[in-house]
């Protein structure tokens, strides 16, 4: 399948026009705009036609327009330029306000900015979040409140996470009303061709632009400032600019950016505010069939068109986004420059959104480049993700699985906040039990045991729940259960053809499966030992614990002697065919879920063995593969964080011969060998 790419909020592909625009300036109009020879003026009369073009698509007026590498290095100039102004003020003995004010949901450049340079310049003001309100748009009050003390401003015209335009006018309206003088930045990014600006005709000092975000390359920006606003270049050098950013001009981005200006301009290229805002409904359905509960994180009416904002219950940001990347449907959680980190998102904090919402949501946006076709595909796909998650029981449906063919032995490992669930489901009797049970894994583990079938037959603890109980009450309430016949195991509950056992382990107690897997929540040696020496585990019984520290499983043996994994488990794309060819039994395993399969027609990796163990599954499986110690396990997912896991707790736990694809899927994608065939 084509890849749909919904992240534009992030960066962009670049026009066709934008990259045969700079293709030309740089075959062709290579010249140093600052060279008085014909060459030089050729280059020089371009670059001032697109500072022209910007300046009256932008209602630049008397102010000045600069080109630069993109809005941090803006932000920077501004933010420079005002504290500058401020320090010379209080030297002179102005009052000048003891705030620099930003609002709580702007971009991370804008406080960090603010920090360093008040710090560097010695200022010494605070630094303090100006509060929005539950749409996500700037505390009108609480600015009133405040703007008579604030020597800095700092806003945004629409924000990157949540697509919400701020209120500028009201904000220049208060301003006014006050006689505030402090300096005013606006950051712009997401305004640009998404919302009308007159810039001279507004309140606003400064106001920067990023190419990359309409369509241009990374690395070309513009910095507005407003006639009679103070100014202090970031760069200082060769007087490039007019003297206020030296350095030699990006002439291959200048030009990109002019042929994306150029295509705002004739009014045919990017679609209309109309088109976009239907787009945005059919999005808008389409999630809303898919997933059942879905909650918007912005409100409609005071949102870009192009941007969705939105949380799924039950489902964690880092499962969304592999399932939409199964599809291959490119969309992310948040910002792109904080996407990384496993934090919520702090602007839907700052809006004061549950907890959970803040934890797992997805941004979708696109760009006015956009067509119906796109549209339409996406929303198939996005369909088709939901009908994944309810084949796989993490969404309701209609369509549950016979009792004959849904349920399925297995080991499941649920973690969420460092700690771990564990579900034992046994086929043939078609039931399960429920090991340390955590609160936010609820409403998964019901969807899970009425999609499969299972008659719950105990909720164990391996120590003292330290929520007292809750999210057992909570299971049995989902599952409609007044009362569950057992609550813990005095000795031993059947399972089907096993036993699970209840055994003492130290202050704490545990539960073992057979001698295969005990699940306990004490893996210090001195716990363990009395199990080994009544016979009760082997060196090589699986130990579950109820706490997540990345390692998915032990063993008895690893876990006194402590081992740990090999440094060196990477294997490139570009090196697997070779790999495969030297090692012709080696397995591949997918630990990819199995929404994620259904999401997609999966990967073939030709003439190789392919097995399919959801990460989540793995603790069931390493027996098997650790009685074939040297038998080479080539692990991968989507972008290889999972397969990692999986082969570092292999290695650790003895299996010699145990690797992970690096950047999974999608590098071996990105190289095009023949073995990767995407989805």
């Amino acid at each position: 399948m084509k890849e749909i790419y919904l992240d534009s909020n992030a960066t962009t592909c670049v026009l066709p026009a934008a990259v045969a625009a700079a293709r030309q300036a740089m075959e062709q109009g290579y010249g140093n705009p600052s060279s008085t020879h014909a060459t030089g003026l050729q280059a020089k009369a371009m670059m001032d036609g697109v500072r022209q073009r910007a300046s009256g698509l932008l209602g630049v007026g008397d102010g000045r327009l600069m080109f630069n590498s993109g809005a941090t290095e803006g932000i920077q100039t501004a933010v420079l330029s005002a504290l500058c102004a401020l320090r010379e003020r209080r030297d002179a003995g102005k009052r000048i306000g003891s705030l620099l004010l930003y609002g709580a949901t702007e971009h991370k450049a804008v406080p960090e900015s603010l920090a360093h340079w008040n710090r560097l310049l010695g200022l010494n003001l605070e630094v303090r979040k100006l509060p929005v309100d539950a749409q996500g748009r700037h505390d009108l009050q609480a600015l009133d409140a405040m703007i008579g003390d604030t020597a800095m401003l700092c806003t945004m015209a629409a924000n990157n996470e949540t697509g919400v335009i701020s209120d500028l006018s009201a904000i220049a309206q208060l301003l006014q009303e006050r006689g505030a003088n402090a300096y005013w930045m606006v950051d712009c990014v997401q305004a640009l061709g998404k919302l009308k600006l007159n810039l001279a005709a507004t309140r606003i000092d400064y106001a920067p632009f990023s190419g990359h975000k309409l369509y241009a390359p990374k690395g070309i920006g513009m910095l507005y400032v407003r006639a009679g606003a103070p100014f202090t270049p970031l760069m200082m050098g060769g007087g490039q600019e007019a003297g206020l950013r030296s350095g030699t001009e990006n002439m291959a981005g200048i030009a990109a950016l002019g042929a994306v200006l150029a295509a705002l301009e004739d009014g045919k290229t990017f679609r209309s505010h109309a088109d976009l805002a239907a787009f945005r409904e059919q999005l808008v359905a389409s999630l809303e069939r898919a997933f059942p509960g879905i909650v918007f994180n912005m409100p409609f009416d005071l949102s870009l068109s192009t941007t969705l904002n939105f949380s799924v219950p039950g489902l964690s940001a880092k499962e969304l986004l592999d399932l939409f990347d199964a599809a291959r449907v490119r969309v992310s959680s948040g910002s792109a420059c904080s996407a990384a980190k496993a934090l919520p998102s702090y602007v839907l904090e700052a809006m004061h959104v549950p907890q959970w919402r803040a934890s797992s949501a997805i941004r979708l946006s696109f760009g006015p480049l956009i067509d119906a076709a796109t549209i339409a595909a996406a929303c198939a796909r996005i369909e088709r993700c939901g009908e994944a998650l309810r084949s796989s029981c993490l969404l309701p449906s209609a369509l549950m699985p016979s009792p004959q063919d849904g349920a399925q032995d297995g080991i499941i490992q649920l973690s969420v906040d460092g700690q771990c669930t564990w579900l034992l489901s046994d086929a043939a009797s078609a039931s399960c039990v429920v090991i340390d049970p955590v609160a936010a894994l609820v409403p998964r583990l019901a969807a899970f045991i009425r999609c499969q079938h299972l008659a719950l037959r105990a909720i164990v603890h391996t120590a003292l729940p330290t929520d007292h109980g809750v999210a057992r009450l909570a299971l049995l309430q989902e599952l409609a259960i007044e009362q569950l016949g057992r609550i813990d195991i005095d000795g031993e509950l059947a399972l089907g053809q096993q036993r699970l056992r209840r055994v003492e382990c130290g202050e704490t107690h545990g539960y073992l499966l057979e001698q295969r897997f005990a699940f306990i929540g004490n893996l210090a040696p001195e716990a363990l030992t009395p199990l080994l020496d009544a016979g009760l585990v082997t060196q090589d019984t699986v130990l579950c614990a109820s706490g997540d520290d990345g390692s998915i499983c032990a063993t008895v043996r690893t876990a006194q002697d402590g081992s740990v994994p090999a440094a060196d488990l990477q294997l490139d794309a570009a090196a697997l065919p070779a790999f495969l060819r030297q090692h012709p039994g080696a397995i591949l395993v997918d630990v990819r879920e199995a929404y994620e399969h259904a999401a997609c027609a999966g990967t073939v990796f030709e003439g190789c063995e392919v097995c399919s163990v959801p990460l989540s599954r793995l603790a069931g499986q390493v027996a098997a593969w650790l009685q074939q110690p040297q038998r080479p396990l080539v692990f991968f997912c989507r972008s290889g964080n999972r397969s990692a896991r999986a082969a570092a707790c292999l290695r650790r736990l003895g299996h010699g011969a145990a690797w992970q694809l690096n950047g999974g899927m999608a590098m071996a994608d990105a190289t095009r060998h023949p073995l990767a065939i995407a989805a």
